[in-house]
């Protein structure tokens, strides 16, 4: 089996897979187009025994769980900031809830000196032949590698020069989804604060280990797939306009923010995870954006991939096994309902109906099957054995 590895992106399903591939004795380099480690973000989820087992091979769930925010329970509130209904920790925490920088940061340490990281860069072609994948880089030489791993998530520049273009693999859900951080004036701390117009769904949120700093959510349906990166706060300002609460200032903190995430509600299907010697992985291959499974998912897909590389050494069985395994979990994450339509519901009925439901102590426990409840995962083989 040969050893030499690209991985493309460094979020978290590319470190966690070139931690196993480096401890398995594959030459590994990660390359990321962000021009250093990413600091913000949400936090993300692990739910269920088959998130934490594999935490637990990596020798890294008593770290992350030094790490993890506690979980914050979310407060729904009206135009004057009064209460309508609240929601417990465990609709969005998990069974462990940590920053996602913080997942990264951990991954790529575990990895150490065994991976090569390069920042600033990025895939521009990919030449297959019959013993390797030789590969452009927007600013390095090209290089040739052995295989070649997908993991730069929904908007994968790999899936793209492989396989399909975008929108052949990207159904879009009528979401846009943003997140910004911004001052901590309010005092905020340990809870989720949402407020709910038809459509749209504003938010503040403060952790209680940094006091000085929050973050603030928008979700809103529209009918716009893509929302140029100028137009953002445009956009923004004309979906709220209007609105009360604390939404003017959490609107008007958008254009100093340093950390910033807009990107569409979607959902990824892709027909076959590898072509040759190039696979997918985890958003790349099947990102479903709100699902509060995709960094779970990630980290048990990037396991069992490299589990099934390094217990093979042939990458087509590999590949075939590790989707074999992985795509049924994949599917099931996926079709966990569409949290969209819950926190943000279209019509006034549906906004009444909601809060009605989400009220009742028999409503709440329907609507935790949104959260970050556990999906039934696959039989792990333990290839750490090994």
């Amino acid at each position: 089996m040969s050893a030499r590895i690209l991985v493309s992106g460094a979020s978290v399903a590319g470190p966690a897979v070139a931690y196993w591939l480096a401890r398995y004795g594959f030459e590994v380099t990660v390359v990321e187009i962000a021009p250093a480690p990413r600091e913000g973000g949400y936090a993300v989820d692990f739910s269920g025994p088959t998130h934490l087992t594999v935490l637990e091979r990596m020798d890294l769930l008593t770290e992350l769980r030094s790490r993890a925010t506690g979980g914050r329970p979310s407060r729904f509130v009206n135009g004057k900031g009064r209460t309508i209904f609240q929601l417990p920790a465990e609709f969005t925490g998990g069974d462990l809830e940590v920053p996602r920088a913080e997942v990264s940061r951990a991954l790529q340490e575990r990895g150490g000196d065994q991976v090569e990281y390069v920042f600033g860069d990025t895939v521009t072609a990919l030449e297959q032949t019959t013993d390797g994948v030789l590969v452009s880089f927007r600013d390095a030489p090209a290089r040739r590698f052995d295989l070649v791993i997908g993991a730069d998530g929904m908007h994968s520049t790999v899936r793209r020069l492989a396989f399909a273009p975008e929108d052949a693999c990207v159904s879009y859900l009528g979401y846009q989804v943003a997140g910004w951080s911004l001052p901590n004036q309010w005092d905020v701390r340990g809870e989720l604060i949402f407020h709910n117009r038809p459509g749209t769904l504003a938010g503040l949120s403060g952790d209680a280990r940094v006091p000085t700093q929050a973050d603030a959510y928008a979700l809103f349906a529209t009918p716009e797939a893509v929302v140029p990166r100028d137009d953002r706060h445009q956009v923004l300002q004309q979906v709220y306009a209007g609105q009360r609460w604390l939404v003017p200032e959490l609107l008007a903190a958008f254009p100093a923010a340093t950390e910033v995430y807009f990107d569409a509600v979607a959902r990824v299907q892709v027909p076959s995870w590898s072509a040759g010697r190039i696979v997918l992985l985890g958003d790349a291959a099947c990102g479903a954006t709100l699902s509060g499974l995709g960094t779970g998912l990630a980290v048990v897909s990037a396991y069992v991939l490299a589990g099934e590389l390094a217990k093979t050494g042939d990458h087509e069985r590999a590949f075939a096994e590790y989707e074999r395994i992985v795509r049924p979990y994949a599917q099931r994450c996926q079709g966990e309902g569409q949290p969209a339509r819950l926190l943000a519901p279209t019509g006034r009925a549906a906004l009444r109906l909601r809060n009605l439901l989400l009220g009742s102590a028999t409503g709440r426990a329907l609507a935790m099957r949104f959260g970050g409840k556990a999906v039934p995962g696959p039989d792990l083989p333990d290839y750490t054995i090994a």
